[in-house]
């Protein structure tokens, strides 16, 4: 049975269903998905949907498949090739009149298009991630990749160039390669340490068919045993990634692969032109000229705007001025600045609001005068039932806002960048906060090298960053500590803390997710207590149970 009205008997002809058969996942049901037809066609086909009583497979016949204008027919069962491009150039036109006339730029979220950004840097990446809303990035990881290779003998590092053209070309060159040496050249006693120190024999594994834990060297099933040797190797790996990655500098490169919609790009590139920075502004032509080939109508209009130049230059004038003569105080890695100190009545009132028929208002009256176990009850009722962190509470929590000020290391900035759902800023990159160490580097007797790379490092940063203020970041290396914040509502707080605590999270981001949790507690204790899944214990190889399960998977997979 389907869900609502079906499509009238008789809408359309049998030759009509042969057609709507290429484009359309059914002929007879109200729900359907569009598929072998061009971004352009689409985005063209949900703007004339949205002023029109036609339904939209009867619109992409009588407008789209039958209109003399596109000759459609050039598209069905096209092979990419010179017909079918020069087929969706035509329909480009008849779409650019649809966007124009429109004139709404809700209109640019119909059609998406997915690109790579190959060998780009740490700096570039981050700049994109930035965007919140319409895109989807997906990043290399430092925490599974070995960042060691060389191409025609030379280190994956980003050459910025107007720093190759100055006199401190060679600075800059020599710091890069020496951490990318040590980098690589720390790989094996790390990896030694991580296996000395916790062996495989002193984990327990889960056995599914008896569903009891048992010590690696008492499983007597060979295929358990594989998959816990699977597992303890890759979480091996990643704890020595994870304890290395401090010696990546932000020039590093990396590989970004981004689905968004034309609204998106547009505005990602818009702001790319405007940035400071030439990487960024070579990155912007490249990913627009691929972009004009797959959504053309749709970044038509990205270009660099003078006045995003325009302020953040007068802003950081402006700083500077203000804040030149003072020193930036010693802080903790999470502070909390700000939060919502009478936030129970609102939020409360917002649960109960969706199942009523008052005004807001009239519901905050009463409310005012329950007594507390009638709110915990409320409370309780809305948010208690939860059974594991993917079951999300709803949108009252997002009533409630917390604003942190971190002080973190580069790395940890590039993980928790990734939660977008929230407002944040960061400082530009600097060495000025000093450096983390990974007690790891410590208690595997590596602390010389290291230091002695973060100390060049900052020489080369201290030397360059008066001449190219924004270029000097790609000196800097993920160790060193940013200055960032993040406003973000209670719910997110739910989703972002509850996950990044998970055992198999980086020890890094762990600590300050675990810190941000400590942070409400202290001020909202009653809401901090529905936060059931943080977990706040530490754990030798984290990835450990998530990677047998992944073998687990594998092995299913596989048959």
């Amino acid at each position: 049975m389907g869900i609502g009205l079906n499509v009238l008997e008789g809408e359309f002809t049998e030759d009509e269903k042969k057609i709507l058969e290429q484009f359309a996942s059914n002929t007879e049901r109200n729900v359907f998905a569009l598929m072998n037809l061009p971004e352009v066609i689409k985005g063209a086909l949900f703007s004339r949907y949205s002023r029109s009583m036609k339904s939209l497979r009867r619109l992409l016949l009588d407008e789209f498949i039958n209109s003399a204008e596109i000759n459609f027919k050039d598209f069905a069962g096209q092979e990419q090739g010179a017909e079918l491009k020069a087929a969706v150039q035509k329909a480009q036109g008849f779409y650019d009149r649809i966007l124009d006339g429109y004139g709404d730029d809700s209109v640019g979220e119909l059609g998406g298009a997915h690109i790579a950004c190959e060998y780009i840097s740490n700096v570039a990446a981050k700049f994109i991630e930035d965007s919140r809303i319409g895109g989807s990035p997906l990043e290399k990881s430092t925490r599974y990749v070995w960042f060691n290779n060389k191409v025609n003998g030379e280190y994956l590092f980003y050459k910025e160039p107007r720093i190759m053209k100055s006199s401190h070309a060679n600075t800059y060159l020599a710091v890069n390669r020496l951490l990318f040496d040590t980098y690589s050249r720390l790989i094996e006693p790390m990896t030694k340490y991580v296996v000395d120190n916790f062996p495989l024999d002193e984990f327990e594994f889960l056995d599914q068919p008896s569903k009891a834990s048992i010590m690696f060297k008492d499983i007597a099933d060979e295929k358990l045993r594989k998959r816990a040797s699977a597992a303890y190797n890759s979480s091996v790996k990643a704890k020595a990634c994870d304890a290395l990655r401090g010696l990546l500098p932000a020039s590093t490169l990396t590989n970004v692969g981004i689905f968004g919609n034309g609204r998106f790009f547009q505005g990602l590139l818009t702001k790319m032109y405007s940035s400071s920075l030439t990487e960024i502004n070579i990155l912007a032509g490249s990913m627009h000229n691929e972009l004009n080939a797959a959504i053309p109508s749709f970044v038509k209009r990205a270009k660099r705007n003078e006045y995003l130049e325009t302020v953040n230059q007068n802003m950081r004038s402006l700083t500077e001025g203000i804040l030149k003569e003072d020193k930036p105080e010693i802080t903790g890695a999470v502070s909390l600045e700000h939060y919502d100190k009478e936030t129970e009545t609102e939020m409360i009132a917002a649960m109960l609001y969706p199942h009523s028929r008052m005004p807001m208002r009239q519901i905050k009256q009463k409310i005012r005068g329950m007594s507390l176990a009638e709110m915990k009850k409320i409370i309780d009722t809305y948010v208690s039932k939860r059974r594991n962190r993917r079951d999300k509470p709803g949108r009252a929590l997002e009533h409630t806002y917390y604003t942190f000020d971190m002080l973190t290391d580069f790395g940890i900035y590039r993980d928790l960048q990734r939660h977008r759902m929230m407002t944040q800023q960061r400082q530009a990159l600097t060495t000025i906060h000093g450096y983390v160490t990974p007690e790891e580097i410590e208690k595997a007797g590596l602390r010389e090298e290291y230091d002695y790379c973060m100390q060049e490092a900052e020489k080369a940063y201290n030397q360059l960053c008066g001449e190219f203020p924004s270029e000097s970041q790609y000196i800097v290396p993920m160790a060193f500590k940013v200055r960032w914040y993040a406003k973000l509502n209670l719910r997110e707080a739910f989703h972002l803390i509850e996950l990044r605590s998970t055992p198999q999270g980086h020890p890094g981001y762990r600590r300050i997710a675990q810190e941000m949790y400590r942070k409400i507690e202290s001020v909202h204790p009653a809401l901090a207590y529905y936060m059931k899944f943080v977990d706040m214990n530490d754990y030798p190889l984290g990835r450990i149970g998530s990677e047998l399960r992944k073998e687990e998977k594998r092995e299913l997979l596989s048959g």
